[in-house]
């Protein structure tokens, strides 16, 4: 089973290129299953049919579906959060602070990322394309698993309720398996669909860094709506077209320069139509793939953390792609360190053996961060 994540600035044309390597998939013989998590409902457009939340085939081996976050809060959360509630309540809270403490912020979004999760281990296909949302929403859809084990893990008090235990036990088994998924770099990759402008491509390095600190695996870049080099023409239309194709291959430059993005970019021209449908989306499938694999992509990212024996003490090394101007802040929580790039901030587990050490420093280079620590005297 592979899973695979197409996600981008809102805009850049992600959910037709799911769609389309879907089709191509399906074309090839695979059973596919190309599923939306994006709340603009688009996969169908783009498709040229209407989706529902149940997979319907659209063609030989090409099935898709629109998950519907609301409903999946209506059957799933809301009992398991009134659950907790009276349990809440029965110990002495009031009211008020039972309903605050099982609030559970972007849960819909949760919800919608376990329903593929479901799909894939339940329906006969071999690959699950998935069109996510804007790059923000998924950033933050992705998190979740990680954000929620902790709310789970911190919340004590329904342990008195052995029903309401095993219903929270259950939805933390769920929570973890999610994660399992999302960092297997053999089972999931994200790809990223972006169009060939500054700040698009601005974007698409901190989503990098963002998703390296969280462990998955990002294995290729689209960049999409390239003009159609003039050629020969001449005239003012074929003038804009060759400056405008230079500002475009200038920031695809820029972005490999950077040793942030893959070194294979795969690109696709802008065209004169809309594509809609499976004809059109096939076009665009043979464009992007030719006769490679929609599958194979860059290999996996290095493991998150290493270590290596330094003067004084142990260098910890993260594993991320950084631009020159990110912003980086480190800080020490209890056995964690919190690392913050551009705004994004995860908690990495420090090994046993290195809880006890003192962070003296660090420093950037081609591979990321390198920590400095002293040993305790």
């Amino acid at each position: 089973m592979r899973v695979l994540l197409f996600t981008g600035k809102g805009g850049v044309g992600k959910t037709t290129l799911a769609a389309a390597t879907a089709a191509c998939l399906a074309r090839r013989g695979r059973k596919t299953l190309v599923v939306s998590t994006d709340p603009a409902h688009s996969l169908g457009d783009a498709m040229g049919r209407s989706l529902t939340a149940d997979p319907s085939e659209m063609d030989s081996d090409l099935f898709g579906a629109q998950i519907d976050a609301r409903a999946l809060v209506d059957s799933s959360w809301d009992a398991l959060r009134g659950q907790l509630r009276t349990a809440l309540a029965g110990l002495g809270l009031d009211a008020l602070d039972a309903e605050e403490l099982t609030v559970l912020p972007g849960v819909d979004e949760l919800l919608s990322l376990q329903e593929v999760r479901r799909l894939a281990d339940e329906g006969p296909w071999e690959n699950v394309v998935v069109d996510c949302g804007p790059t923000a929403e998924t950033l933050r859809l992705l998190a979740l698993p990680e954000a929620v084990a902790g709310y789970l893990a911190r919340l004590s008090a329904w342990r008195a309720h052995t029903a309401v235990a095993r219903s929270v036990d259950r939805f933390a088994a769920q929570v973890e398996s999610l994660r399992t998924m999302l960092t297997d770099a053999d089972t999931t990759t994200v790809r990223l669909v972006l169009t060939p402008e500054r700040v698009v491509a601005a974007e698409t390095r901190r989503t990098l860094t963002s998703l390296a600190l969280r462990g998955i695996s990002v294995d290729g870049v689209v960049v999409n709506r390239m003009v159609p080099s003039a050629g020969l023409w001449r005239g003012a239309a074929a003038s804009w077209l060759r400056t405008r194709r230079a500002q475009q291959e200038q920031v695809i430059a820029d972005l490999r320069e950077s040793g942030l993005g893959p070194t294979a970019m795969r690109t696709v021209e802008h065209r004169a139509e809309e594509p809609v449908g499976l004809p059109a989306l096939l076009e665009i499938a043979d464009e992007l793939y030719g006769q490679t694999s929609p599958l194979v992509g860059e290999p996996g990212p290095a493991p998150l953390v290493e270590t290596s024996e330094v003067a004084g003490g142990v260098g910890l090394r993260l594993v991320l792609p950084l631009a020159k101007d990110s912003s980086v802040q480190l800080a020490r929580v209890d056995d964690d360190l919190a690392v913050t790039v551009d705004g994004f901030r995860r908690l990495v587990a420090l090994p046993e053996s290195l809880r006890r050490y003192t962070l003296t420093g660090a420093e950037s280079d081609a591979r990321g961060l390198l920590l400095h620590l002293e040993k305790p005297s």
